[in-house]
């Protein structure tokens, strides 16, 4: 039994910013980084500071394609006793105040597999969870959650790379859903930006073979990257660069100091208007 994703809000949110010609902006965080209190806080800050998707990670011990900012936001958050049932709860509670804004949960397949798929993808629907994304699950594989998760209305969100050629891309959308992930450069997060030329080329080539929407991510660290993404793609994914804010604001100790909220809610904000205005300027 299959489910439509006409009604998911990621369908709903990108026709909404289709209609008035902008881009998303997609925040990255760690669920409970640096512990459940302020990651909470945090999720529901967000919307009202511009972002128009939140991804949430799920804390793995061993996030291989993420560099050290989201190495180390897993880590202190699996510290503070992080695991698939309270990142879950992260976003029912979430809910309770926002009906609207999409969630995508991302991460490894290891954690969905020890909490078992077909439980995850029911408890994620439940939650409130709009999109999954699993780094370390290829097409080939795909057939052991994709279909799982959209009989419960949640899609599952593909990735391409620079080196995805025609075929591989074909394999990739036969199981893609809510938007394509365009990874913009070779390697781990938080690393090299991609130069604006190279992801114009690339966004308008993965618009030739697909009417998803496409966002951009990796390497995306400031707010006039995020714009030059916005002017050619549907969405910039920022992730690492807003790590590095909430640990900036830490103590010595790794824990949230009362500067934390504010900052990294200020930096979204800039963001927010970077890409928000990209088009119109």
């Amino acid at each position: 039994m299959t489910n439509s994703l006409e009604n998911n809000r990621l369908t709903r949110r990108f026709d909404a910013l289709k209609a008035a010609n902008r881009a998303a902006l997609v925040v990255y965080v760690t669920a409970s980084d640096p512990d459940a209190e302020t990651s909470a806080a945090l999720l529901a800050g967000l919307p009202g500071a511009g972002a128009d998707i939140i991804e949430l990670g799920m804390p793995f011990t061993d996030p291989m394609a993420d560099g050290p900012a989201i190495q180390k936001a897993a880590l202190r958050a699996l510290a503070s006793g992080a695991c698939m049932d309270r990142t879950l709860d992260l976003v029912r509670d979430f809910r309770k105040t926002d009906a609207e804004t999409p969630i995508v949960l991302m991460g490894y397949y290891n954690p969905i597999d020890s909490y078992g798929t077909a439980r995850f993808a029911a408890d994620a629907a439940q939650a409130g969870v709009d999109g999954v994304i699993v780094v370390d699950v290829p097409p080939e594989e795909a057939d052991e959650l994709q279909p799982i998760l959209l009989s419960q209305g949640v899609a599952f969100i593909c990735l391409a790379t620079p080196t995805s050629d025609d075929a591989r891309l074909e394999k990739i959308l036969k199981y893609a859903g809510g938007f394509l992930y365009y990874v913009s450069i070779l390697g781990i997060t938080g690393t090299a930006t991609a130069a604006a030329d190279a992801v114009d080329v690339a966004v308008q080539r993965l618009k030739r073979h697909t009417n998803l929407p496409v966002a951009v991510g990796f390497g995306i660290k400031t707010p006039e990257n995020a714009a030059a993404v916005a002017r050619v793609a549907d969405a910039a994914v920022v992730g690492s660069a807003v790590i590095d804010r909430l640990a900036a604001a830490l103590d010595a100790k790794g824990r949230a100091t009362p500067d934390l909220l504010p900052k990294v809610l200020a930096f979204v904000a800039d963001l927010a208007k970077g890409v928000h205005m990209a088009r119109n300027a």
